[in-house]
């Protein structure tokens, strides 16, 4: 009986704690310890101080070697060394495969040349398309349609069947006939957001008379485009075609193979533009004062200063000779411009017509949503809800 009361005892001091607390007593501390613990965290975390503070950490963290490639086996970074080599010819062949779909483009920019030169010519009015060049159903007509038979079937009452078409013809005659498609390419360039930014109020006069955009493709060695910019005679230059060309590489760097995505644009070359007397809008003229140091006199001079303008777009920033260092704001110039060059090559000129009424756009738009559902359905794929479910107490009897 003695042996049993010294287990008995022996169970009951493990069960306390220090000062001879419960075991129940002690969990409940660390439980109460530990929301206190939590509480600090998301206090110190809302700081905006820390935050900044732990931000920069992390991105000095980020590009460094974790350490794991260098204490593989020197055998093992033997065989690293044979895939990179395989890695490298891989990406040899990714660059004719590229130089093999300029020569399709180049091929296939030929067959385009008719129905984009068609398209010109309904444009400009130099043709009307026969009733089976508009043989097209869009949701459009259909609402016309229905228009037209509610106005008939309101105005019916009023007169004879008769009286009804003579009053269409004359509705007919009197509506607005205008030559070709108006304002075709400024409404394009206005409804891209990337391009509209471009477009000042003053350019528009000028837009008005842009009545093509091409894209030439250099078929030779040396990959690039020409974007032509056709004008009609107007009151503002004497040029009839404005070009700007852009050079692409498709070689990848030898000092950097494996940064190889494709060929990229390098570099662009606009054009003169021959301004007619005082229709320069590229430029300003600003009126300054200067003051004389020694006499104290003031004199107005005249200066010209660029003057922000959709023109600016054929005199690009050169870029810099290699080994020179690109300062910030002309890498972000020379960014800017070869993404406008691209996006004109791949989607304005080849879908003007679907810029021009917006549908480009709401396919972009889209498009853009599908990729943000995607992500979102990605991330729910990764969630396990079992793990979340605790698993139930079981009741003793």
């Amino acid at each position: 009986m003695a042996e049993n009361n010294q287990a008995s005892d022996a169970v009951a001091n493990m069960e306390a704690g220090p000062g001879g607390d419960s075991m129940d007593d002690v969990e409940e501390v660390e439980e109460i310890q530990g929301n206190v613990t939590d509480d600090k965290v998301n206090l110190v975390l809302q700081n905006p101080q820390v935050l900044a503070s732990l931000q920069h950490q992390l991105d000095s963290l980020v590009g460094q070697r974790s350490g794991y490639i260098e204490s593989l086996p020197k055998v093992v970074k033997r065989r690293i060394k044979a895939l990179k080599k395989l890695q490298l010819n891989h990406t040899k062949l990714e660059a004719k495969f590229y130089e093999e779909v300029h020569q399709l483009e180049c091929k296939y920019a030929k067959l385009y040349e008719n129905l984009y030169d068609k398209r010109k010519d309904i444009v400009t009015a130099h043709i009307e398309p026969t009733d089976s060049d508009c043989e097209w159903e869009s949701s459009d007509d259909e609402e016309e349609e229905e228009e037209g038979d509610n106005k008939l079937a309101v105005s019916e009452p009023k007169g004879s069947v008769d009286e009804l078409k003579e009053k269409a013809q004359i509705e007919d005659k009197e509506e607005e006939n205008p030559s070709g498609i108006p304002e075709f390419w400024l409404t394009i360039l206005k409804n891209v957001d990337l391009l509209a930014d471009m477009v000042q109020e003053h350019d528009e006069p000028i837009l008005k008379h842009l009545k093509d955009v091409k894209v030439q493709y250099c078929d030779n060695p040396n990959m690039g485009f020409t974007l032509e910019f056709h004008f009609e005679e107007n009151a503002f230059f004497t040029n009839q075609v404005l070009k700007k060309h852009y050079t692409m590489k498709c070689e990848p760097d030898e000092s950097d193979p494996f940064s190889y995505e494709g060929p990229e644009i390098i570099s662009s070359v606009g054009c003169t533009i021959d301004w007619k007397k005082g229709k320069n809008i590229t430029v300003r003229l600003v009126k300054k004062k200067q003051k004389h140091k020694g006499k104290g006199t003031t004199r107005v001079v005249t200066k010209t200063e660029q003057n922000d303008s959709f023109f600016n777009f054929f005199s690009p920033p050169a870029v810099p000779k290699e080994g020179v260092e690109v300062d910030e704001e002309t890498e972000s110039l020379l960014s800017a411009d070869f993404e406008i060059g691209h996006f004109f090559k791949e989607r304005v000129v080849p879908r003007a017509v679907l810029y021009f009424t917006g549908e480009a756009i709401e396919d972009e738009f889209e498009e853009e949503e599908e990729e943000v559902n995607e992500e979102e359905e990605d991330e729910d794929s990764d969630y396990d809800p079992s793990k979340d479910n605790k698993p139930s107490e079981c009741k003793q009897q």
